[in-house]
């Protein structure tokens, strides 16, 4: 009785499913969901062609130092590197020297502690720190930015999808909004403290166009710094401090893939070498071998066994 019950429950449940299923795709049919500006006008990154893409690619330490440069003049006002220590760019061509002076130099202090008071202090960076954040905390970085949080730039490659491409193509493609957007969308205007860019995913965000002029920095190669060039240099620059160890991962990865051919090539050779004469000696022996049948059949017979 109990599992008459239960199996009209389930059919009633099936059933009730089963109509859920059809009135969904019934209204879907008849009144289909309506692109949102963001799924219409959103555009995807833009082609980006990096010294360090693909499986052989290497660093370009001239462009990572420019990149560098326009990180640390521009960007580091609102955006920290919590994950990189300034030593770190070493790795980039800077002399020991040169990194005293640049952690000496940086606008924002490191928070410590007075020895005398054991009050809340700042000091001036060491080599050994890693890149201060421009804010004490959440809170004062939301107050400074109309309550947008902006975020660590140590991880942004990796975090976006797109990774280099994305950063570029969001430092380039601040606009006006397109007339058909606000034509079919008015809602999604800008508005106050707000930034059209097709690039964000939706549309408009906090943060004003950061890199705005040809020369805005002035590079020490002599490199013409238009906003594309900036833009590119501080995303192949942002990709080296999410995989700083980049170059030693393709070293590693061409290593092992040229033991396993070799691997590949010895296990043949000993394959043939050793193997091939005896797998034809031992191919034809088996319980189907007209020999070892009539072995079976004798020992039987001998035994009593039927068959």
């Amino acid at each position: 009785m109990v599992r008459v019950i239960a199996f009209f429950v389930g059919l009633g449940f099936a059933g009730v499913l089963l109509i859920s299923l059809f009135i969904g795709i019934a209204d879907t049919i008849s009144a289909p969901v309506e692109a949102t500006a963001e799924e219409e006008f959103h555009k995807h990154p833009k082609h980006l062609a990096l010294a360090s893409d693909g499986p052989l690619g290497k660093f370009d330490e001239q462009q990572l130092q420019r990149g560098f440069q326009v990180y640390k003049e521009v960007c580091a006002a609102c955006h920290g590197l919590s994950l990189v220590a300034i030593r770190d760019l070493h790795a980039l061509g800077y002399e020991e020297a040169e990194l005293k002076a640049i952690a000496n130099q940086w606008a924002i202090e490191v928070p410590s502690v007075n020895p005398d008071t054991g009050e809340a202090a700042t000091r001036k960076a060491i080599p050994s720190d890693r890149f201060p954040s421009p804010y004490a905390n959440e809170t004062a970085a939301r107050a400074a930015n109309n309550n947008a949080l902006p975020p660590d730039l140590s991880l942004i490659a990796k975090a976006r999808e797109g990774g280099a491409a994305y950063t570029y193509s969001l430092l380039t493609g601040y606009r006006n909004p397109e007339p058909e957007l606000l034509k079919k969308f008015p809602a999604a205007k800008p508005g106050a403290g707000l930034y059209y860019n097709p690039y964000f995913a939706n549309l408009n965000l906090a943060m004003p166009p950061p890199l705005t002029s040809e020369g805005q920095v002035t590079y020490a190669d002599g490199t013409r710094a238009t906003v594309a060039q900036m833009s590119k240099d501080v995303a192949a620059f942002l990709v080296w401090t999410a995989e700083p160890k980049l170059e030693n991962r393709h070293r590693a990865g061409i290593a092992v893939v040229i033991f396993l051919l070799f691997a590949t090539v010895l296990g043949y050779l000993a394959y043939q070498n050793i193997w091939r004469e005896a797998k034809r000696k031992v191919a034809p022996v088996g319980v189907l071998d007209p020999a070892n049948q009539a072995k079976v059949r004798r020992a039987k017979a001998k035994s009593g066994i039927a068959g």
